[in-house]
């Protein structure tokens, strides 16, 4: 009850503001003009399409960049070598802002829906990636060892061991980085 306390004062501060006279409407809308006009954006404009439209990007994007990643980042979790060919690459490329790639993206997919997807993808893959490997890597070394001793080999140590303990991580990887990919 507390919590709402404060948007129902916020409101009442902002009501204050706007219908006083204290604040121009062109700078600061009252709160009647917002539900008028928000109202005005579902019923006319066809709002409700615009956000559906969104939501379809983002989680397209996210399910494709989730479908490359994941088994990427166990690979290099997994085993040192792809670790050692990937890591610098992914590294480099995570810390690059996903709208540095848009000219890009603009001259290979266009301006259509591809593009849109591509720089979402792009924004969460190598995230996801190395979240992921890091995770995998990480798994208890005590685990994997008791299976090697108990016969397992390289192919069923991941399966068995690596996968299962990493999949509660990696799920929280992905709730991250879906986030992420609204921003």
């Amino acid at each position: 009850m507390l919590g709402v306390g404060f948007f129902v004062l916020f409101v009442c501060v902002w009501a204050f503001f706007t219908l006083g006279g204290f604040v121009s409407p062109t700078f600061l809308a009252s709160p009647n003009t917002m539900v008028k006009e928000g109202y005005l954006l579902f019923t006319e404009f066809n709002f409700i399409h615009d956000i559906g439209m969104t939501v379809w990007r983002v989680f397209g994007g996210f399910v494709l960049a989730s479908l490359v990643a994941v088994p990427l980042g166990i690979a290099m979790g997994a085993w040192k070598p792809v670790e050692a060919f990937l890591e610098p690459f992914v590294s480099f490329c995570r810390y690059l802002p996903a709208s540095a790639f848009i000219p890009l993206l603009i001259l290979w997919a266009g301006i259509g829906e591809t593009q849109k997807l591509l720089v979402i993808f792009i924004g969460s893959v190598f995230q996801i990636i190395l979240m992921v490997a890091v995770i995998v890597g990480g798994a208890r070394k005590d685990l994997v060892e008791a299976a090697y001793t108990l016969g397992a080999n390289s192919r069923g140590i991941v399966s068995r061991v690596l996968i299962p303990g990493a999949a509660p991580g990696i799920a929280e990887t992905l709730r991250l980085v879906l986030g992420w990919a609204w921003t």
